[in-house]
């Protein structure tokens, strides 16, 4: 290999030993693997034709990442896992982790991972007990139901579910045969399951009369009912009313699963949204079951629950696929106490998703006044529109009040205020950038206007640079 070559791991360790901070402590394997990715860095920076290194400069380049990776840093470079500041307007951004977690989650998780806890200890016989009733006895408190199974996210819960009619047929309205994001599309979940997709209806009109012509013969075993959280139909479409169809269902002996998506816990109605059904009132309607999910618009951590019948419940909780399905003690205990503030009901103002819901315009309409105002002519504030996000309320939005930065190279603005940490993520619209403060924390909006103010002072990007 012609051309300067990079010192040697051993040369690189000698010199960060002899440094201020030797590696004392450390488990030598690992310390050798770092040292090596600095040098594969280094050859590839010497390839490029960068002037070489020398050991004592890769020595702290190989400390600075051991000591980033010792404090839970992603010390690799170009790292993406650095904190982020949400001012698209969409609430439940999937690209961005979807709900942040109230508080007490957060110190639930915290509790749980740091020490041990009665995740499968029944503290009145001392041995092993059902895994962390606590949260199941919430939600059967919030649904009205019989019992209840969590398990890592709604597409488990649903797959799972399913699973109930065997090799039985699965009868679905056409118009409900969607894809419930990451490529999971409902007639392959049904298939995957082992059962037998029967298709009821048409892609706009069901009735309740079609299910009972599909389930004359015999052979479904569950109905599907699958709420369209994702996407909205209009003009000229039907379909069934609940509680006829669970009557219809019941009298040829088939179980009825209604799978909610997002899950909705309070009424959405009351804050100006169209009303998303609720778990109880699906179970009030006559449902086995319901499957929802544990993130998105309850706001807590990535989970799946099932809810409904106590019989059915525990058939679920003894198949083979609940285990490999299950969450763990950390997503368990956040759970729980997310479900808790529902009950005590304080969640529309302890839950952040909720809390950005509910924000009222008049108090936006002032934070962007006071962020413009302080940043000086290159802003203004623009009334906007922010959606849910997140697979809930298609076509649902809440008015409200954004930056806006005029500009030639809007796009280009956009790179640079996701550079950095914190970096800002926004939405481009007629030509301005917008970033939209209901999907802002109060406690971000100085960190904000320093991030534009800093951009704004590097230069607005040229049209064509």
């Amino acid at each position: 290999m012609s051309g300067p070559r990079p010192p040697s791991v051993d040369a690189v360790l000698r010199a960060a030993e002899a440094g201020a901070h030797d590696l004392a402590g450390r488990d030598r394997a690992a310390v050798v693997a770092v040292a090596r990715a600095v040098i594969a860095d280094e050859r590839a920076r010497l390839e490029g034709g960068a002037s070489a290194s020398t050991a004592a400069v890769l020595a702290i380049d190989l400390r600075l990442r051991l000591e980033a990776m010792s404090e839970g840093i992603d010390g690799e470079p170009g790292a993406e896992l650095r904190s982020v500041i949400n001012a698209t307007g969409v609430i439940l951004h999937t690209n961005l982790g979807r709900a942040p977690w109230p508080e007490a989650a957060i110190g639930a998780a915290i509790m749980a991972a740091s020490r041990p806890s009665m995740l499968e200890l029944d503290a009145g016989t001392g041995r092993r007990g059902r895994r962390f009733r606590a949260v199941e006895d919430e939600v059967i408190g919030l649904t009205g139901a019989e019992d209840a199974l969590v398990t890592n996210n709604n597409a488990a819960a649903l797959a799972i579910a399913v699973g109930l009619a065997g090799r039985g047929g699965v009868a679905v309205s056409r118009g409900e045969l969607v894809e419930i994001g990451g490529g999971v599309r409902i007639p392959e979940l049904v298939r995957r399951a082992g059962a037998r997709l029967v298709e009821v209806g048409t892609t706009n009109r069901t009735r309740v009369a079609d299910f009972e012509a599909a389930l004359a013969g015999g052979t479904a075993k569950v109905v599907l009912r699958v709420h369209p959280s994702n996407f909205a139909q209009t003009g000229f479409v039907e379909s069934p009313d609940a509680r006829e169809l669970a009557d219809v269902a019941h009298r040829h002996g088939v179980i009825v699963i209604d799978d909610l998506g997002s899950g909705a816990l309070l009424d959405t109605a009351r804050f100006g949204l169209a009303h998303e059904p609720t778990p109880r009132e699906r179970l009030e309607a006559g449902a086995d079951l319901v499957t929802f999910s544990g993130d998105k618009l309850v706001g807590g951590p990535q989970a799946g629950i099932i809810a409904g019948r106590a019989d059915l419940i525990e058939k679920l909780r003894r198949d083979p696929l609940a285990r490999a399905m299950r969450p763990d003690k950390v997503i368990l205990s956040a759970l729980a106490a997310t479900l808790r503030l529902y009950r005590a009901g304080v969640a529309h103002t302890q839950i952040p998703i909720w809390l950005q819901i509910a924000a009222p315009l008049a108090d936006l309409e002032r934070r962007v006044n006071a962020l413009v105002a302080s940043l000086g002519s290159s802003v203004a504030a623009a009334r906007t529109d922010s959606t849910i996000g997140g697979g809930s309320l298609p076509g649902q939005t809440l008015p409200s009040w954004a930056i806006s930065i005029m500009g030639p190279a809007p796009q280009k603005l956009l790179a640079a205020l996701r550079t950095g940490n914190p970096a800002v993520i926004g939405r481009v619209a007629d030509d301005a950038v917008l970033l939209d403060l209901r999907t802002v924390e109060p406690a971000d909006d100085e960190a904000l206007m320093e991030k534009v103010r800093v951009v704004l002072e590097t230069g607005l990007p040229r049209r064509g640079a």
